[in-house]
């Protein structure tokens, strides 16, 4: 079993997930808390690991007073993931990745030697990427990420109830043909767990093999912005948006910008 950390020697690689810009690489691993307006009901507790050097959004969601967690795309750092947890005393139940590019699923194999019971959840579309380095774009970057396999596929309308939340899945294709996207149901306002579809004022690349612009636009307006606009967007790099906020203002798939 194979994984990768920042001891890897690939620092300052061109990053994976944006389509404007690079990555802002400080050599460092940063961990945050995110800050919303009040929630009404099931409000996560979300903390983000934020590792070099592609600056992959690593997040680990719990419920108040509940130990269960759920750990979201685990990057280049999961030594951080699995502190995090330890400090809050969690207990991971699933890891769920969006997509299988390497930046998202290079803590896989640290985690599931951690947790071996800990289901590895991932769009059916994608799975095959996890154990193809050419397919999780590794390879082209001068190493081979071989993750663990799936213990679990979804596809798009698929229900999880984990760690006490419901996440509805929504297949969202554009910068990976599998990418898949997690709204958490029943809180006020509604969260996704994006990936690289949606940023702050940018989008996901869609310069790689099986990349669209036409496929990412048509997720972004049919999947995302179908969604309330409070609804707040966790993204794969970079701060949170939400909804609204990228329908007004997104100088690519914007409505008011089209």
């Amino acid at each position: 079993m194979v994984y990768l950390t920042r001891s890897s020697g690939v620092l300052g690689l061109t990053d994976f997930g944006f389509r404007v810009g690079e990555a802002n690489l400080r050599g460092c691993t940063k961990l945050r808390k995110e800050r919303f307006i009040h929630m009404e009901t099931a409000t996560p507790q979300i903390q983000t690991i934020v590792s070099m050097p592609f600056d992959e959004n690593s997040y680990v969601l719990s419920l108040p007073g509940q130990s269960e967690c759920l750990v979201i795309d685990p990057g280049f750092d999961p030594q951080q993931i699995e502190s995090v947890i330890a400090e809050n005393q969690l207990l991971p139940v699933a890891i769920l990745c969006t997509h299988g590019h390497a930046d998202h699923i290079a803590g896989n194999g640290y985690l599931k030697d951690r947790w071996p019971s800990c289901p590895l959840v991932i769009g059916k579309g994608d799975a095959s990427k996890l154990s193809d380095p050419e397919g999780n774009l590794s390879a082209g970057y001068g190493f081979n990420l071989v993750s663990p396999l799936a213990d679990q596929t979804v596809k798009d309308g698929d229900l999880l109830e984990l760690a006490g939340l419901k996440l509805r899945v929504r297949e969202t294709p554009g910068h990976s043909c599998g990418h898949v996207v997690f709204v958490i149901e029943g809180c006020q306002p509604p969260i996704v767990l994006g990936g690289d579809v949606l940023f702050a004022g940018s989008i996901g690349r869609t310069d790689f093999p099986d990349g669209s612009f036409d496929d990412l636009k048509k997720s972004i307006h049919e999947k995302l912005f179908t969604l309330p606009d409070e609804t707040v967007v966790l993204s794969g790099h970079g701060p949170s948006t939400t909804v609204g906020e990228e329908k007004r203002s997104n100088p690519f798939v914007g409505i008011e910008c089209a």
